[in-house]
């Protein structure tokens, strides 16, 4: 076969046993059940209510039948099939392990069957709560065990959360099912179907509620997989990646986010998510679940820890026993208390975590963690210390091991009795509309305001020399350089290759450009965080896996990798070469509505999560497109926002999970967002592009805009975004090469970088 071939033709190639397609496959939706198993976190669980033990339930809530696999936008994935959170208790029910009233269930089925009839193709339904009778209620509570209820929220690209009632707040509908139904039942079980953190202060202080389970969005055979939660035949073993407070006015930012449409002020700074209810005053007991959280069916034991260093590499190991009755898995997790010095930092500041195997009553597993001491370096970025400069106060820095932020143990102290310089570079992507920002003990510091310019430098060309006849691009490696190929391309040819192509097949997301005089393929690309995004008119349906936020939870970097490669498989039988994904953002603020797509409010678990998905595709030979870089934490007028950072908290905090991923999994393309930093949209944001991705982290791979940015393409290019997505009008970038304001040497640069990603895909 030729070797683009399947980039250049498109047709889709069953990869399966004896030809048989692995989309949507059998064996793929059976993967997807057990790792949303992983993924769900049980919160509650009062005198050991769940697992259901040969109960009958009712089942209440729409969100039990109109069931939320994934978000929407980018996120949507068509299934063949999906299977509710009522389907997957029905399967119980005919195995025996616990039966349902059906008068409730009919009530709601009489709603969502016609409507999912009427929408077959649409995975993301939501239909809003039912208003029940009381004397329905009091009926199904005579005649069953115990009360589940579903409480589902939508959320996806393009428009944020309210702090409103009926999004971030249980509506008045749910707040009357719940009361009323809990007082009805001796045992009450809440099931979250949630792509983000929502207001739980009614459901975890109410007493008549036994138990909640955050399911997240769990993709195709969710439903499923929280019905094996529910009955005992999982042991819930997720831990929350963000925290849980008594309301959204207690979260640092909430002030600041819905203040102005086209800017948003950071000035809560590096004091994000459980970074400031752990460290700022009397925070503390603003928290209903903390940041790392979560119970189990079992109980465990750490013993034989113990912590050694090596330069500047600590390790600490433990031994996790399985002290209860059934098989279960634990999480530990390491973290680091900084001293204050003058900079201030974070009283805790997660630096590692594992995941044990499934033990059995009365097993152990010797688990280690290990991280190095200068990735908790401070950035200095007004010269406090040393200006533009990482490094290490002197002092004690207390390692403390736990199974949450709140339940940690010292263990170690490493101790430093000079500052140490780690690494010194210089300032870039300053701001200059940010007035304040928040420190460590409550108060705010002002800013200086810079008239910094941003310098785009200059570039000098390949150098390449053009063969005397044509060579094509397969031949590269074989018969003829890169740099020899590029210089056989014309100027116009170069800034071609810059500019996206219409997409076709099964491409719905557009192509990265090709040439067709030197047979360069257009190579198709594909959205979905949670699989890969196909139109349901093409009739090829694709799997839907937990999302980002599920995926996190899980604390499991193996399974996040295997995951990845599952999907990456589906890529590839559908033959793109591009997956546009991870998306690792911050959770700044619970409302940003594509919090689902990320990871966590933390950017260890952000670069550690998405460099096993980086990991998982590219090993397929599926580039990855991390994204999106960087600060995109808020959906309203996104094409216009300008985020407004400080230097050092963007470095510690919104990079610091694309610096993870970058240096550990290497992937071979990133895409830049649609929002401003610090005043300059990010495509033509040269500190961040080439000093900060490719200079500081050495980054090797291409860089892609989002789709349709209003950035300005002349100075896009200039900064090395190397592609323009998903087309755009060159005359502007035409002129600007006849009039010197772009040179050759440019394109020839974003192009070397673009053939170079597209030579590892095959």
């Amino acid at each position: 076969m030729e070797k683009f071939a399947r980039f250049k033709f498109m047709p889709p190639i069953p990869l399966g046993k004896e030809g048989t397609r692995i989309c949507d496959s059998k064996e793929q939706r059976l993967f997807s059940r057990e790792a949303a198993a992983e993924c769900a976190v049980l919160l509650k669980n009062e005198n050991g209510a769940l697992p259901l033990k040969n109960e009958k339930i009712a089942l209440f809530g729409m969100g039990a039948y109109d069931f939320l696999i994934c978000g929407r936008g980018s996120g949507e994935i068509y299934t063949c099939y999906h299977q509710n959170f009522y389907d997957g208790v029905k399967d119980k029910e005919q195995n025996g392990k616990l039966s349902v009233y059906e008068p409730i269930s009919d009530i709601y089925n009489a709603v969502y069957m016609p409507a999912r009839e009427k929408n077959q193709k649409d995975p993301n339904l939501y239909l809003q709560e039912l208003e029940i009778a009381d004397q329905d209620i009091n009926t199904a509570a005579a005649n069953s065990d115990t009360a589940v209820i579903v409480i589902s929220r939508v959320s996806g690209e393009g428009g944020d959360r309210k702090a409103e009632k009926g999004d971030y707040y249980l509506s008045d509908t749910e707040v009357s099912l719940v009361e009323r139904v809990s007082a009805a039942f001796k045992k009450t079980v809440v099931i979250l179907n949630v792509g983000a953190v929502l207001d739980l202060s009614l459901l975890a202080n109410n007493p008549n509620i036994s138990a909640i389970l955050c399911g997240w969005m769990p993709g195709s055979e969710g439903g499923k997989a929280l019905a094996d939660l529910l009955v005992g035949d999982k042991n819930p073993s997720g831990r929350l990646t963000d925290t849980f407070t008594v309301s959204y006015d207690a979260y640092p930012g909430a002030a600041q986010f819905n203040a102005d449409d086209l800017s948003l002020a950071y000035t809560e700074d590096i004091f994000v998510g459980y970074r400031y209810f752990e460290t700022l005053p009397n925070k503390k007991e603003q928290v209903i679940y903390p940041f790392g959280y979560g119970l189990s069916y079992t109980s465990f034991e750490t013993g034989n820890v113990a912590a050694t260093q090596d330069g500047d590499k600590i390790t600490v190991t433990a031994t996790v026993k399985n002290t209860g009755d059934c098989a279960g898995k634990q999480v530990l997790q390491l973290y680091c208390s900084a001293p204050q010095g003058v900079l201030g930092k974070p009283s805790k500041q997660l630096v590692a975590f594992a995941k044990t195997d499934l033990l059995a009553k009365g097993d152990s597993q010797e688990l280690s963690l290990c991280f190095d001491i200068k990735d908790i370096a401070s950035y200095d970025d007004l010269g406090k210390i040393e200006k533009s400069a990482y490094l290490l106060e002197k002092g004690d820095y207390e390692i403390l091991l736990g199974v949450n932020v709140r339940d940690t143990e010292s263990v170690y102290t490493y101790t430093l009795n000079d500052n140490r310089i780690v690494f010194k570079t210089v300032p870039r992507c300053v701001p200059s509309k940010l007035e304040k920002r928040l420190l460590a003990d409550g108060s705010f510091e002002a800013l200086p305001q810079s008239d910094y310019v941003m310098d785009y430098g200059k570039r000098e060309s390949l150098g390449g020399t053009a063969p005397a006849e044509q060579i094509n691009f397969d031949k590269v490696g074989e018969t003829i350089s890169l740099k020899d190929f590029i210089a056989q391309l014309t100027d116009e040819e170069l800034l071609d290759l810059t500019i996206g192509k219409e997409g076709f097949g099964l491409c719905n997301t557009a192509c990265f450009a090709g040439n067709k005089r030197l047979d360069i393929p257009n190579v198709p690309t594909a959205d979905g965080p949670a699989g890969i995004r196909l139109w349901p008119q093409t009739g090829c349906y694709t799997t839907c896996w937990p999302s980002a936020t599920a995926l996190a939870s899980s604390w499991d970097i193996d399974l996040v990798y295997n995951v990845s490669r599952a999907a990456a498989m589906e890529a590839k039988e559908c033959n793109f070469g591009i997956w546009l994904t991870p998306a690792l953002n911050i959770h700044k603020d619970p409302l940003c509505g594509r919090n689902f797509e990320y990871f966590s409010e933390d950017p260890l678990i952000s670069g550690k999560m998405a460099a096993a998905i980086v990991g998982g595709m590219q090993s397929l030979k599926i580039s990855a497109c991390i994204k999106h870089f960087a600060c995109n934490n808020k959906e309203k007028e996104r094409l216009k926002s300008d985020s407004r950072v400080s230097e050092r908290a963007l470095r510690e905090i919104y990079l610091k999970g694309f610096e993870i991923c970058v240096k550990e999994s290497d992937p071979w393309s990133v895409m830049t967002t649609y929002n401003k930093l610090n005043g300059t949209y990010t495509p033509e944001n040269y500190d961040l592009i080439t000093g900060i991705l490719r200079g500081e982290w050495g980054f090797k791979g291409m860089v892609s805009t989002d789709w349709d940015t209003l950035s300005n393409k002349v100075n896009v290019i200039k900064a090395g975004n190397d592609m323009i997505m998903p087309s755009c009008d060159k005359r502007p970038l035409c002129e600007a090469l006849e009039k010197g304001e772009l040179t050759r040497a440019d394109l020839e640069a974003c192009v070397e970088r673009i053939l170079s990603t597209y030579l590892k895909l095959v």
